[in-house]
């Protein structure tokens, strides 16, 4: 399956470079270079749903280390983390509402037949996989234990 995502990287790179838009060309850079060193390791294309999930993690480190300079009171490397934040967020598509998980989360306990906490193993695969890029692991996480312990 072809990477709309990919081209879509690949096409918008060519623009920062003729704009001489230089975070942005270096964000979008990184990101490819993530792309390419997972395809490496998995020795095959990443489709447009591990795209997201790379996108994801990356999102989620500059979030890290937007916390980590603010305790350090740097705001000059704050203000390029978001922008470079800002950048990323636009590859993602709209973020889920926690009741939006739930709503997902209720629907794969249900499939899988799941009965309590000891059914989780079950559940998060597969829940993971069809939100992937749309909601945080950790929030995911959470949401399956509350439902699945009541």
């Amino acid at each position: 399956m072809e990477a709309v995502l990919k081209q879509k990287l690949v096409d918008d790179l060519k623009q920062a470079m003729r704009e001489r838009d230089k975070v942005r060309a270096l964000v979008i850079r990184l990101v490819m270079a993530a792309i390419k060193n997972a395809e490496i390791a998995r020795q095959t294309d990443l489709d447009d749903g591990d795209i997201l999930g790379i996108i994801a993690k990356e999102v989620r480190q500059r979030g890290e280390s937007i916390d980590a300079f603010r305790q350090g009171n740097r705001q000059d490397l704050v203000a390029q983390e978001e922008a470079e934040l800002a950048i990323l967020q636009g590859y993602l598509p709209r973020q889920m509402t926690r009741e939006e998980i739930i709503t997902e989360a209720r629907r794969v306990i249900e499939e899988v037949g799941a009965q309590g906490p000891a059914d989780k193993g079950k559940v998060m695969p597969q829940l993971i996989a069809h939100l992937k890029g749309r909601a945080d692991g950790r929030e995911i996480n959470a949401v399956v234990t509350e439902l699945l312990a009541s």
